[in-house]
């Protein structure tokens, strides 16, 4: 269960700074939403450059911010100075992903020094209640020493 206390500031700019230098969010129009200990927030505007040929949101994209999700939401568990990596992922894509906007919410479900199981659920957000269209769950190892990982 991820810790209840509110994060520290820095460890929140570490994420934000790190979410804007990922060209591939920006590139699909992802913006980071909310940081909580062990969870994250990404939105995503549902836009015709990111639809495949049925006019759904594309796999590649929702698997994307699944990752990203699922990814940040581990990194909030690690001390500055550690970055995580994804090992590992399964995604369900469970209903087209059409609506207005795609929300994912990735939470951590056991945080370790060396690996973090997290995952993300994704929600399609039309006029109505939102509707959950993928499930993802993701290893994420810790790195450390490595170029782009710093405080």
């Amino acid at each position: 269960m991820p810790d209840a206390s509110p994060l520290q500031e820095d460890t929140t700019r570490r994420i934000a700074d790190s979410f804007a230098k990922q060209a591939f969010m920006t590139t699909l129009g992802a913006r980071l939403l909310h940081v909580r200990p062990g969870e994250i927030e990404i939105d995503l505007p549902v836009s015709a450059h990111l639809t495949q040929q049925h006019g759904f949101v594309h796999a590649g994209a929702v698997a994307s911010i699944a990752d990203s999700a699922a990814g940040y939401a581990a990194l909030t568990t690690m001390p500055a100075g550690v970055g995580v990596l994804t090992a590992e992922f399964k995604i369900n894509l469970l209903a087209p992903a059409a609506g207005e906007r795609l929300l994912a919410k990735g939470k951590v479900i056991k945080a370790g020094r060396t690996l973090t199981l997290a995952m993300a659920e994704v929600f399609a957000i039309s006029g109505g209640p939102p509707k959950l269209c993928a499930m993802l769950t993701a290893t994420c190892m810790a790195i450390t020493g490595r170029e782009g990982v710093s405080d």
